[in-house]
C-alpha cells in the first residue's frame, strides 16, 4: 500500500488520532451539538478551509474549492446517549482513549471517525494542491442525525443551502463500498376500550384484548413479507406498548403499540399503511394508525417537523458514483473494494430517497459498534478511510457532469 494519498494520509496519523480523540471527548447526543459543532468550525478554519458556515438548523458547512461541480461528503456529529455505564467494560464512554491502535469513546465509529477523517482528506488535497479544478467540495458535520435520520438534509435542500450533484457518506462500512439501504417508518397503532371497574371487567371493552390479536396478525404479517434483492426483506415489529385506564383497578380503555417498519424496495408509506389497514384484527377493532412526526428543536433552537417516514434508496453499480469508488478505492488503498449495503439507516433516506441526489458510502469503523457499549475504531481504518476520501473526489471529478 504504497500510493501517494495513502503515504501522506498516514503521516497525518497522529493528526487524525488527536482531533479523533478530541472531537469524541465532547458530548454530543442529538440536539446538544453545539460544543462539537463550534469545534469542529475552529478546526476548519484552522486547516485551510475557504467558507465556513453554521446553518439555521446548525448543521456545519466547510468548503474548499470554486469548480463549477459540487459535491459534498456528510457526517453526523451527533451521537446516541451512553446507556447503562455499567456495560463500558473496556473504556470509558468519554474521554476518549487511544491504546492497541484503536481510539475507544461514544462516537468514534458512530460517527466521528467518518466525520473526521472527511474533514482531514479534503484539507489534505489542497495543502498538496490536488483539488479537481472543476469540484467545490463541501464537507458536512450534520445535525441530529440519530433521532431522525435525514433531517437535517431536508433542511439543507429545501432551504437552499446547499444541493450538490452527488453525496458521500462517511457512516461506517468496515471500508467497503455500500450503495443503498432499507428505508424506515415509525408507526402507531391504536385501540379503544371502554373503561369500568375492573371487579366486573364484563360492564367494559378492554383496549389490551382488542390490540391482542393485533398483534398476533402483525407478527404473521412479519413473516409474510417477502425478500425483494438486493437491499433484502422488509420487515415490521412491535417496539413499544401501553395502556391507559383511570386506575390499575380498572379495564384499559386505550392501547397503543409503536411500530418500527423497515422498507425495502417496492414498499413505501402508502403501501405499509395499507396492509396494516387491511389487517382482519384492525378492522374489527377499528384501530387507529398514525405515522409519526418529529418536531424536536435542534441545538440553535429551530423545531423543523417531519413526518417520521424514511425512504428506501439504492443506486446502480454501473452510476458513474459507484464506478468512481471503486476505482479510487483501488488507487488509494491498492485493494479490490466489495460493495454491499448498510443494514441500519443514515441522512441517504432524504439525500437520495428523497431528493434524487446519488449517494455512496464508505466509512471507517464497523456497524456492529455502532449505539454499543465499548465503542471502538481501528486508527489504520482511520489512515485507509482518509485516502480514499481524498481519492474519491480526484476520480469522480473525471466523470461526465450530470445532465441539468
Amino acid at each position: 500500500m504504497s500510493s501517494v494519498l495513502y503515504n501522506e494520509a498516514k503521516k497525518r496519523e497522529d493528526k487524525i488520532v488527536k482531533f479523533l480523540q478530541d472531537a469524541a471527548t465532547i458530548p454530543s447526543t442529538s440536539s446538544q451539538e453545539g460544543e462539537v459543532v463550534k469545534f469542529l468550525e475552529k478546526a476548519m478554519k484552522d486547516m485551510g478551509y475557504e467558507e465556513v458556515i453554521i446553518d439555521g438548523m446548525g448543521n456545519l458547512l466547510g468548503r474548499i474549492g470554486n469548480g463549477p461541480r459540487v459535491i459534498a461528503f456528510d457526517g453526523h456529529c451527533d451521537t446516541v446517549d451512553i446507556g447503562d455505564i455499567s456495560l463500558w467494560t473496556k473504556c470509558k464512554p468519554y474521554p476518549s482513549e487511544v491504546r492497541d491502535g484503536k481510539v475507544y469513546g461514544r462516537g468514534v465509529t458512530d460517527q466521528k471517525g467518518g466525520l473526521i477523517t472527511s474533514i482531514v482528506a479534503i484539507a489534505m488535497l489542497k495543502e498538496l494542491n490536488m483539488v479537481p479544478e472543476n469540484l467545490t467540495i463541501w464537507v458536512v458535520a450534520s445535525v441530529q442525525e440519530e433521532d431522525c435520520d435525514g433531517l437535517c438534509w431536508q433542511y439543507i435542500v429545501k432551504e437552499n443551502v446547499l444541493r450538490p450533484e452527488m453525496v458521500v457518506s462517511t457512516e461506517p462500512t468496515s471500508l467497503q463500498i455500500y450503495r443503498g439501504h432499507r428505508g424506515r417508518m415509525e408507526i402507531e397503532i391504536e385501540t379503544k376500550g371502554i373503561s369500568c371497574h375492573g371487579s366486573a371487567p364484563e360492564r367494559g371493552e378492554n383496549a389490551v384484548y382488542k390490540m391482542a390479536d393485533i398483534i398476533k396478525d402483525i407478527e404473521k404479517l412479519n413473516e409474510s413479507l417477502p425478500p425483494v434483492e438486493p437491499l433484502g426483506k422488509g420487515t415490521v415489529t412491535i417496539s413499544h406498548i401501553r395502556s391507559t385506564s383511570p386506575s390499575l383497578c380498572a379495564v384499559a380503555d386505550s392501547c397503543t403499540i409503536h411500530l418500527d417498519r423497515r422498507l425495502t424496495t417496492g414498499e413505501n408509506e402508502e403501501t405499509s399503511v395499507a396492509e396494516l389497514k387491511a389487517l382482519p384484527s384492525v378492522q374489527k377493532a377499528n384501530a387507529i394508525i398514525r405515522v409519526l412526526e418529529y418536531a424536536v428543536p435542534s441545538w440553535t433552537g429551530l423545531t423543523y417537523p417531519t413526518k417520521k417516514y424514511f425512504p428506501t434508496w439504492h443506486i446502480e453499480k454501473t452510476t458513474p458514483q459507484v464506478t468512481s469508488a471503486v476505482t479510487a478505492f483501488k488507487n488509494a488503498l491498492g485493494e479490490e473494494p466489495v460493495v454491499s449495503n448498510w443494514v441500519f439507516s443514515t441522512n441517504g433516506v432524504s439525500i437520495c430517497g428523497m431528493f434524487g441526489i446519488p449517494v455512496i458510502g464508505l466509512g471507517p469503523g464497523h456497524e456492529r459498534f455502532a449505539h454499543f457499549p465499548n465503542e471502538e475504531i481501528d486508527i489504520a481504518d482511520l489512515i485507509k478511510a482518509t485516502a480514499f476520501y481524498a481519492s474519491f473526489a480526484i476520480e469522480y471529478a473525471k466523470t461526465e457532469a450530470p445532465a441539468k
